[in-house]
């Protein structure tokens, strides 16, 4: 039996780690027993973002000292998962998943379900695979992956899927092109969008939300009824495959956390926040107090503007704005929404919610304290 734990940690700039290496002093975490690392960076979150690549350079500096290991080879070992664009008030901060076996005599002496979490990574993808099937059958088998690693069986024990995924350069598309291949789009920005949602439909067939048969290389960021209601993907341009982080509840977990889940249906729905709040055990009428509240390690959402520009028959100007991207507007909302309830500013909303959840809306999930 396993116990996870996860340690929210605030960053000064995109190489403070010394939050983390405070912890790894004075013994709190055993780099030994890191999985993952999920980071909100302070960049732009587009395409030429290369904080998140700072990050996980530094992590892997860090994390290679630590554990004896390369920098490559703790990179097979820990997803160093980073989401650039920290809009509005978001706090750029790191959250660390800790994994150690424990004994299983009284390490769940209630059989009930508590937080597990496992790791995989897909194969590098070519230019021309990005954002097509073969992107989503080859994401279905590592969140298959992912799950058996946390010891998951029933996919309705699934409550996030955190995926980093690659982006297209010009010099990416330039190479397929050399080798008389195809790219699913030109514009690099979009690659990012493509990328996500494949990557969405991958954990929608491993969690058997929908079919391989009903998807294609035409439908994806085209059909946006077919969606995950637990992924969460983020493109960067630092890396070449997908890292995943797959989190669920198990009665085989010692942890003493528990994570739930809702769906946003667009940025301003605060009442799917609060059902994901309750999910995972937070005990409120209509909004959480002081002592639910301090039970809530983190909170994760996706973010991104409804393809209609408009929200509850309102229109919005985020799709027109030429000078600042969309996903960088719907980061900003989702985060104040979430922290008006939260009371504090330091939660992980990623933009760009492509086939995670339904259009303009996406997936809401909550780590606390049992």
């Amino acid at each position: 039996m396993y116990k996870v734990d996860v340690y929210r940690l605030p960053m000064g700039s995109p190489d403070d780690l010394s939050a983390l290496v405070a912890l790894l002093d004075n013994g709190s975490i055993d780099p030994q027993n890191i999985i993952a690392v999920l980071a909100k960076t302070e960049g732009n979150g587009c395409v030429n973002d290369f904080t998140r690549g700072f990050t996980t350079l530094a992590l892997k500096v860090l994390l290679s000292e630590r554990l004896g290991l390369t920098r490559e080879e703790v990179g097979k070992r820990v997803a160093l998962v980073m989401s650039g664009g920290t809009e509005g008030v978001m706090t750029p901060h790191m959250n660390v998943f800790v994994r150690q076996k424990v004994s299983d005599r009284g390490a769940n002496p209630n059989g009930e379900k508590r937080l597990v979490a496992g790791i995989a990574f897909t194969r590098d993808f070519l230019p021309e695979e990005q954002g097509r099937m073969a992107q989503v059958l080859e994401v279905a088998r590592a969140v298959r992956e992912a799950m058996a690693d946390a010891g998951i069986t029933d996919p309705a024990d699934v409550h996030f899927v955190q995926i980093k995924c690659p982006l297209l350069t010009a010099d990416r598309i330039e190479d397929a092109h050399r080798r008389g291949q195809t790219v699913a789009v030109h514009d690099t920005y979009k690659s990012m969008g493509y990328n996500r949602g494949a990557s969405a439909l991958g954990a929608a067939v491993a969690l058997g939300q929908i079919k391989e048969s009903d998807l294609s290389d035409e439908m994806i960021c085209n059909d946006w009824s077919i969606y995950s209601d637990v992924a969460s993907t983020s493109a960067g341009v630092e890396i070449l495959n997908c890292e995943i982080i797959v989190m669920g509840n198990s009665t085989e977990s010692a942890s003493e956390l528990v994570i739930g889940h809702d769906v946003m249906k667009d940025g301003i729905d605060m009442q799917a926040v609060l059902r994901a709040m309750k999910a995972a055990g937070l005990k409120f009428n209509e909004l959480p107090g002081e002592a639910e509240l301090a039970k809530i390690v983190n909170v994760l959402a996706k973010a991104e503007a409804r393809s209609t520009g408009e929200v509850r028959g309102r229109r919005n100007t985020m799709l027109d704005d030429s000078d600042i991207n969309h996903t960088r507007s719907a980061r900003a909302v989702v985060n104040a929404v979430i922290a008006s309830i939260t009371g504090d500013p330091m939660v992980y909303v990623s933009g760009g919610a492509e086939h995670q959840g339904p259009d303009g809306g996406g997936p809401v999930a909550v780590i606390a304290r049992a």
